[in-house]
């Protein structure tokens, strides 16, 4: 029987997969060209990590080795990272190329040298070259190369009166897997790749996340509720790695009675598990991109509530994060694309290490005799009174806990996000030894964050905003109003941060009724 696997390309025959016909079909067209006697394409293979790159390509092979008209070589150059000898890094591809086609390619060091070995006189036929990880070269490798491949389409383009076996050169078709720099982003010099097209290789469907699972029931004889499997989509937004990964969890580790349905109680605990005590190699490698500048910032920076980032692709922090999986873009108009977390499940992720990260410790959060009665009782929690508590916290230690936090290097103001990072973990650490569960929520993945708060089988909502003028905030408030008809909440609490005295703040607060939602409107001042 097959598993989910998440380590390194899918075996299609021992591992659950989405089949992506369509994708790897438009692969191998452009490899082999519209019009294989006038040859194929040079073109990138771009996606962030984790995404199927590597796995694409190989059913392309697959398919390309049974065609007798090529040659046919996938070389991984992630042995090359670092690397800074330009020479060294052109011998040892062209090894490598000498080796598919028992050849001997040596001391070959120089981009003349190397365009030569494709000529017609040194091999025998067509040949389509696919590199993989060719994005772990040095940007002065990647452009010898690249350099060397854009002169030898415009020599082919030149014969156009030359079927592709008859050309001075026959290197067929190139793909380059997990490129973006080629494309300029990165390159001081302009793109010296500019004749390529490119695939993208996006995150799983909805119906291809369900195929997996719906493939694991037929085979197993073992139901998944369909909330799971929705629930695994929202949250991991179809990133083939993280699925493969939850379906592990699903399927196996946190699956104890096959004879009975995977629920959404084997879903909490995986997904429990996954956020507090399972390491997975996705997400520290994410982790350790962001956390340091100036990429540690832009994450500040989109952690705020307020205004949408707008999506750059020629932004090279950007670029960054979106290739290395932190973030995606979404398009709000035909001309309009703007930032969003790549999926919730990432976001909490980055939310729950910076919080964690920033306020390791919080000191006293109340008072030693304070027994909190009007805040926590037996039946129900009083929001306006916590955050009372939190205010009075706040204002006490501003001075202590606020003196080292990141800072927006424009006007050296504290990060919005911090302010969000410090009421979670006092509201974690405040009401968790009580029983309340409190859970950060990313209902739009731009930037927007809830609490939620489970208390004896109710649920609190906690919208988080920062002031920005009085429009904006009677906004929010009509969209934290739907926001708690959508969660079928009778009321909710909708928190804003503001930079004024607490006295100015003060003059926020109100309860308003919106269409069957009350709307707790709390203020807290951080001047």
């Amino acid at each position: 029987m097959r598993k989910f696997s998440s380590y390194g390309p899918i075996d299609t025959e021992m591992d659950y997969y989405a089949p992506r016909k369509e994708l790897i079909e438009k692969t191998y067209v452009q490899l082999i060209g519209e019009n294989p006697q006038k040859g194929g394409h040079y073109f990138t293979v771009w996606a962030p990590r984790q995404t199927g790159k590597t796995w694409l390509m190989q059913q392309v092979l697959f398919g390309l080795k049974k065609d007798p008209r090529f040659h046919v070589l996938k070389i991984n150059l992630e042995i090359l990272k670092e690397i800074n000898d330009v020479g060294y890094i052109i011998d040892t591809i062209a090894g490598y190329i000498g080796q598919g086609l028992e050849k001997n390619f040596t001391g070959i060091n120089d981009p003349r040298q190397f365009q030569e070995i494709f000529n017609r006189n040194t091999i025998e036929k067509p040949l389509i070259l696919i590199l993989d990880e060719f994005d772990a070269l040095e940007e002065a490798g990647i452009n010898a190369v690249v350099s060397t491949f854009r002169n030898i389409y415009i020599h082919r383009r030149d014969e156009i009166d030359k079927t592709t076996d008859k050309k001075t050169y026959l290197l067929h078709g190139v793909a380059l897997i997990g490129v973006r720099s080629v494309l300029g982003i990165e390159n001081q010099k302009g793109s010296p790749f500019n004749v390529q097209r490119s695939v993208h290789v996006s995150n799983l469907t909805s119906d291809e996340l369900e195929g997996m699972f719906k493939w694991y029931e037929k085979e197993s004889g073992q139901k998944i509720d369909e909330e799971v499997t929705r629930a695994l989509y929202e949250e991991t937004r179809g990133q083939p790695g993280l699925t493969s990964w939850f379906g592990e969890l699903l399927t196996e580790t946190y699956n104890h009675d096959l004879k009975k349905p995977i629920t959404m109680l084997n879903y909490k605990e995986a997904y429990g598990a996954a956020t507090h005590i399972l390491p997975n190699n996705n997400i520290l490698n994410l982790i350790s991109k962001v956390n340091k500048p100036p990429y540690d910032e832009m994450v500040m920076e989109f952690f705020k509530t307020g205004d949408k980032i707008e999506f750059k692709f020629n932004n090279k922090i950007t670029n960054y994060l979106y290739m290395n999986g932190v973030i995606d873009q979404e398009k709000a108009a035909a001309d309009e694309y703007y930032l969003k977390f790549s999926c919730p499940f990432v976001q909490k992720c980055l939310f729950d290490y910076f919080s964690n990260e920033i306020f390791s410790y919080l000191g006293q959060l109340i008072h030693p005799l304070d027994d909190m009665k009007d805040a926590i009782n037996e039946e129900m929690l009083y929001i306006p009174n916590i955050i009372k508590r939190y205010q009075a916290y706040l204002t006490k230690n501003q001075g202590v806990f606020f003196k080292d936090v990141p800072r927006r290097k424009t006007d050296m103001k504290i990060y919005e996000a911090i302010y969000h990072f410090n009421i979670f973990r006092y509201l974690y650490d405040l009401l968790k030894a009580r029983g309340v569960e409190v859970i950060p929520h990313f209902p739009t993945g731009n930037g927007k964050i809830d609490l939620i708060l489970k208390y004896r089988e109710k649920i609190y909502a906690l919208e988080l905003k920062s002031f920005k003028d009085m429009y904006a905030h009677e906004k929010g408030i009509e969209q934290a109003a739907e926001y708690g008809r959508r969660m079928n909440l009778k009321e909710v609490a909708f928190l804003v941060f503001v930079e004024l005295n607490q006295a100015e703040a003060k003059q926020l607060e109100k309860e308003v009724e919106n269409n069957g939602v009350k709307v707790t409107v709390l203020s807290v001042g951080i001047l």
